[in-house]
């Protein structure tokens, strides 16, 4: 029985051992993020001959052309401006992204260099909901309506817990990038996505870089938001589609904590960052709204 004992305790030690080391390793690996220049942001407009300003962030794993169907539907009544985030920015093949703070400073860098200093609307899908929910908590500036689709909130657990759910996550997407095209067509196998959709996807994994894969899923799991936001006057509404309502419960329970006043709408039969894509006309009269 002893023997057995010592056995257990000598298994448990090395997996103990295994754990805390690779949990080192990650930690060490997801510490350099470096730092965005805001001047570096490529920002697309369209409409500018209009007052109201319409700002649309993307969600990862695409271009900034993610909007190419809603910006016409908006043009005529807004400013419209789509940030290409770094990362995922064709024009700067070199950058890499970096975290949700430094790149939603980024966008009030700009905005401050433009003398920009309302948005009427604002609109952030997955990851841009993330930057979207950071600008609201920065107030510097100011927003009227914000329209957060599927937003990534951050984890409560340790940071320690979540290199975990981050190695998860970027494991998932690297091996989207090493299977390409072969691959996608089977992870998207619905008749919703055209060959057409999956070959951009395919383009996207193969432009983007491993730092910027971990990057961004690390920092949406981890980015800082305050205990406590004060005075928010910014009108919130959180999308979310029909097929992801259990995949958000913990972003509901955020939302609801840290800005009671979100309005919640459910998108009836639709997956996650579907509306700009397969419902663009629905999308625009939602925020002409």
């Amino acid at each position: 029985m002893k023997k057995i004992t010592k056995r257990i305790l000598k298994i448990l030690a090395i997996i103990i051992s295994i754990f805390v080391v690779s949990t080192i390793l990650l930690c060490v690996i997801s510490a350099p993020r470096g730092k965005t220049n805001p001047t570096k942001i490529t920002m697309h407009e369209a409409g500018i001959q209009n007052e109201k300003i319409c700002l649309l962030i993307h969600p990862s794993l695409v271009y900034w052309d993610y909007f190419e169907y809603v910006v016409p539907l908006l043009e005529d009544e807004f400013h419209v401006l789509i940030p290409a985030l770094p990362g995922y920015d064709k024009e700067n093949p070199e950058s890499n992204f970096t975290s949700i703070e430094q790149i939603a400073a980024g966008i009030e860098e700009w905005f401050s260099e433009n003398k920009i200093t309302k948005v009427d609307a604002i609109y952030g899908c997955s990851m841009g909901g993330s930057i979207v929910l950071k600008m609201i908590s920065n107030q510097k500036v100011k927003i009227e309506k914000a329209y957060v689709d599927g937003g990534i909130t951050p984890y409560k657990a340790p940071w320690i817990f979540t290199r975990w759910i981050a190695l998860k996550d970027f494991s998932l997407m690297w091996m989207g990038k090493l299977g390409g095209i072969g691959l996608l067509e089977k992870a998207f196998a619905t008749d919703e996505y055209s060959q057409e959709d999956l070959e951009y996807v395919a383009e996207v994994f193969d432009f983007v870089s491993n730092r910027t894969l971990w990057n961004t899923f690390d920092s949406c799991n981890n980015y800082k938001m305050p205990k406590n936001i004060s005075e928010v006057s910014t009108q919130i509404e959180y999308w979310y589609a029909e097929n992801e309502k259990n995949e958000r419960k913990k972003d509901f329970d955020f939302m609801s904590k840290m800005f009671p006043e979100t309005k919640f709408e459910e998108m009836e039969s639709l997956g996650h960052a579907g509306m700009a894509l397969f419902r663009p006309e629905e999308m625009a009269e939602r925020i002409k709204k």
